[in-house]
């Protein structure tokens, strides 16, 4: 027992690396605020886009979603951060994360609003369409709310995973919570400031998924 306390829970490596881990906390939770409203924003965007269903249009955001949801986010962080300065387009690691994070996120909630969008029974849109509704006003105010609240529980749950992904960020040195912590490990030659990350993406994460299920009972469709 005392090794183990030694090894992750030793008092001096705690005090003196927790201001460090505390900077590093800020920085993956504005990361992970970023990506959120980015990705999703995005998402909507893409999927009210394909509703016009015009072909050339759609087949490019098929496109879009498959690529990004099949490439693992890792190797799109590499991509972006060491192999896009090579033909003139140079990101932070910061920015790199973020963008490539966002865009995964999108991917998958085109997908998820698109699957809402097209569960809408017919009838809503023939309703709508005969008040004299407009096909963007009718998509708007009639289609997307309904299809909003059928996506919530999957939107969610696709949601954090993603941005638990924020952790690979130290692979482009982004000075986020893991990669401080494995820093200060280093130094230290102990594994508490791992610790410290391990308690601080607990409490980011652990409150989200409360709050998640608290929104999916809430919010969801009820039949």
């Amino acid at each position: 027992m005392d090794t183990f306390l030694h090894s992750f829970f030793n008092r001096e490596v705690l005090v003196e690396y927790f201001p460090a881990i505390v900077a590093g906390f800020w920085t993956t939770i504005g990361l992970g605020v970023l990506i959120v409203a980015s990705g999703l924003s995005f998402g909507i965007v893409l999927a009210f886009i394909r509703a016009h269903r015009v072909k050339p249009v759609s087949a490019v955001i098929v496109v879009f979603v498959d690529i990004f949801r099949a490439i693992p986010p890792l190797v799109l962080m590499v991509l972006f951060y060491f192999a896009l300065p090579l033909v003139g387009l140079e990101f932070s690691g910061f920015v790199s994360v973020w963008l490539c994070l966002s865009l995964v996120l999108a991917a998958f909630a085109e997908e998820i609003y698109w699957a809402g969008i097209t569960s809408v029974p017919k009838g809503q849109w023939e309703a709508a369409r005969s008040t004299g509704l407009s096909h963007v006003t009718t998509l708007v105010f009639v289609i997307i709310p309904q299809a909003v609240r059928m996506t919530i529980p999957p939107l969610t749950n696709r949601t954090i995973t993603i941005t638990k992904n924020t952790a690979l960020a130290s692979v482009v040195a982004v000075e986020e919570m893991l990669n401080v912590a494995q820093t200060a490990q280093a130094y230290s030659a102990n594994t508490s400031p791992l610790t410290l990350a391990a308690l601080g993406y607990l409490l980011i994460f652990f409150p989200l998924t409360l709050f998640t299920r608290w929104v999916e009972r809430r919010y969801a469709w009820k039949h």
